[in-house]
């Protein structure tokens, strides 16, 4: 059957444009490569990710306080190659990890905040390491000299954790294990509370940043502690825990250990406390104390260093564990969370203000250097340690440096004493 030649003319004229069509979808689909490649981390022409794929930049509910119901999800590490440790190194390629800058300052809203790739947080760090609100006198090679000392103390502690913890960033992170962790949600800020190596002063800045208060001078240390309504992480759902350890930078100041103890002990016992004394003094005493007076098993006043130390490595303790005298190992887990910045009490202020003009502070914004309690007191140092130790035997030195050895090996501070093993 011979069909008609209009019927055929419109066959030949449907296969034309189909055929047509398909040049034309395939010269497209070039031309969106082409414009992808040209701009990385924009979206082209290309359908949105499921929900499951995508990562959540959505924080807990304001006052959601209510405990999971099931593990935490595991802490999301970043992929980039550390900061390198070679001191010959560019300014541009030292500095904190890339997770620790603060771009968006300015809303505590962390869902407001427009989502920032990894390579672009990169590279606005780099550009970033030697600003001009450096503090005056510090030029880029003091800058410089800082950065080394962050990239070398987290060289040091990838090698602790491999050696002593491996594999402990696979496992789900708990609530308890952040419940030291406070949150500065403004500046995107994560700073885990070490008693005795600056955190009454580091609790102020915490607020100043916030807008609680306007300086830091004008915070009482009562406030500081129980005023300060600052969150701790813990109080943010798996989702919200999840999203600020990968995002925010954390932050980590320590102390030569021994030197943290005798102040705990000096704070706590040698000068008058409501609390510190009935609760802990009266129970080490009891124990430790031959012949106890009757007035000192009633007031629990003057514990002396020995009798602290004692209870301190007592396997039976007649009293628990105190945050003050914690290994900062167990307080914080630097292992498992990985702190973008470990500061020192020793450079304290030095090493608290780079932090904040890398965070973006505010400029008049400074570390506190103030003492508020017990200020006409001597501050311990090390010779004043070396005394308080010189009173132990050489067996409970031992003991008291095995008891810290984790802290020891892993901020790489030097054995206090000679004998030590």
């Amino acid at each position: 059957m011979k069909l008609p030649c209009s019927l055929c003319c419109s066959l030949w004229l449907l296969m034309l444009l189909g055929a047509g069509s398909l040049l034309l979808l395939a010269r497209l689909q070039d031309l969106t490569e082409t414009l992808r490649q040209q701009t990385p981390g924009v979206n082209v022409l290309v359908a949105p990710r499921s929900q499951s794929q995508t990562h959540s930049q959505q924080p807990a509910a304001d006052g959601d306080m209510a405990p999971p119901s099931g593990p935490l999800l595991p802490v999301q590490h970043h992929t980039e190659q550390d900061v390198a440790s070679d001191s010959t190194a560019a300014p541009s390629e030292l500095g904190l990890q890339p997770s620790s800058l603060s771009i968006f300052s300015g809303s505590s809203d962390v869902a407001s905040k427009p989502a920032v790739t990894k390579r672009r947080r990169k590279l606005l760090l780099k550009s970033n390491f030697a600003t001009s609100d450096a503090p005056t006198g510090w030029g880029k090679e003091h800058q410089l000299t800082l950065a080394r000392t962050q990239a070398s103390r987290h060289r040091l502690l990838r090698e602790f954790c491999a050696k002593y913890q491996p594999g402990v960033t696979e496992q789900p992170v708990s609530q308890r294990q952040v419940s030291r962790v406070y949150v500065e949600d403004q500046f995107r800020l994560l700073y885990c509370e070490v008693p005795k190596a600056g955190c009454s002063n580091w609790k102020r800045v915490l607020m100043v940043l916030g807008g609680r208060a306007t300086s830091t001078r004008d915070i009482p240390h009562d406030v500081a502690h129980y005023g300060n309504r600052l969150r701790r992480l813990e109080s943010y759902d798996q989702a919200g825990i999840a999203e600020r350890l990968h995002s925010y930078t954390k932050v980590l100041f320590i102390r030569e250990p021994f030197e943290r103890l005798v102040s705990a002990y000096r704070d706590k016992f040698e000068s008058p406390n409501s609390y510190y004394h009935p609760v802990f003094g009266r129970p080490i005493i009891s124990r430790y104390r031959t012949n106890a007076t009757r007035r000192a098993l009633h007031t629990g006043a003057g514990v002396t260093f020995r009798e602290f130390v004692q209870y301190l490595l007592d396997v039976r303790r007649p009293v628990g564990m105190d945050i003050h005298w914690e290994p900062v190992s167990q307080l914080c887990h630097p292992c498992l969370l990985k702190y973008d910045f470990i500061g020192t009490f020793e450079s304290l202020e030095e090493e608290a203000n780079f932090l904040l003009r890398r965070i973006g502070a505010p400029r008049n914004l400074t570390f506190p250097d103030f003492k508020d309690r017990n200020p006409h007191a001597e501050r311990t140092s090390s010779s004043i340690t070396q005394k308080y130790f010189s009173q132990l035997n050489a067996t409970e030195r031992q003991k008291a440096f095995d008891f810290y050895y984790m802290d020891y090996v892993m901020f790489n501070y030097s054995k206090p004493f000679k004998d030590l093993h």
